[in-house]
């Protein structure tokens, strides 16, 4: 399941690749596959299913979960009543990117800072973690909900290894927003109650990527991501979750300058870095 991790460890979404959120720590090692989607029993369907349509190919060819190359941009993570605060910058050397701001609404101590970065130079460089749309099932596209701005296409998810028990369990579903060609926001979501690894069931799993859209000065870039899980490990051990990572001061610090004016400013930086 897609699982973003906290910075040491990867983002919530990235921090080397897509991880979809920190999660909880029994998440890092569980949930490699696809995690989640909404039970939407919304009507309306204007095409047939199994039918992308040129305009969601197109905005899916471009989308990139941890949004554009080349941003900095502020991480605040909330979970638990807990809270942390992070800086990343793309363009500095690998173990430099991030930096821990604050801790728990404070200035970290100098303990918790070489802790943070203990953490960090244990990371593997290089990882990548997988992208929901690289798992979602083309032939079972179903158009959820549609209008004369926005259309929610709601896809199942194939395995993503021989030993996912996850995916079979789980929708996902990407919000178009058609004047600018560009995914607004991906929900994933269980839709009925799983077991990923045979001690531990799942009973809600819920992930929501919020996206803005691209203008004159900026491509579409990550905004919040939200977790919410339910679940219990060897009958016992509540796994109940619910996260929410917010990101904020975004600046571009690649090697070329935003385009400005292009056919679909969700491309801008797509293929700088």
């Amino acid at each position: 399941m897609y699982a973003l991790k906290s910075p040491v460890g990867g983002w919530p979404y990235q921090r080397g690749g897509l991880k979809l959120l920190p999660a909880p720590a029994f998440l890092d090692g569980m949930l490699r596959h696809p995690l989640i989607l909404l039970l939407a029993a919304l009507l309306g369907t204007s095409l047939p299913a199994g039918t992308v349509p040129p305009e969601l190919d197109r905005a899916l060819k471009l989308f990139r979960a941890e949004g554009a190359r080349g941003w900095a941009f502020v991480q605040t993570t909330e979970s638990g009543g807990e809270n942390m605060v992070e800086h990343y910058v793309p363009a500095k050397p690998e173990f430099s990117r991030w930096t821990l701001l604050k801790k728990e609404n404070r200035q970290p101590t100098p303990a918790e800072l070489k802790e943070y970065q203990d953490r960090l130079s244990r990371r593997t460089s290089g990882s990548t973690a997988p992208n929901v749309k690289d798992q979602i099932d083309l032939a079972s596209c179903e158009c959820i909900h549609a209008d004369e701005t926005r259309a929610a296409y709601c896809f199942h998810l194939l395995p993503g290894a021989s030993d996912d028990r996850s995916a079979a369990h789980l929708t996902a579903t990407f919000t178009l927003h058609k004047p600018t060609s560009t995914i607004e926001r991906v929900e994933l979501a269980a839709f009925e109650p799983f077991s990923p690894v045979f001690i531990v069931k799942i009973t809600e799993a819920k992930t929501i990527m919020i996206y803005s859209l691209p203008d004159e000065h900026r491509p579409s870039l990550l905004q919040q991501i939200t977790v919410h899980l339910r679940g219990r490990a060897l009958w016992l051990k509540s796994l109940d979750e619910d996260m929410t990572v917010t990101y904020s001061e975004h600046k571009y610090t690649g090697r070329q300058p935003v385009a400005a004016g292009v056919e679909n400013p969700a491309r801008a930086n797509a293929s700088s870095h």
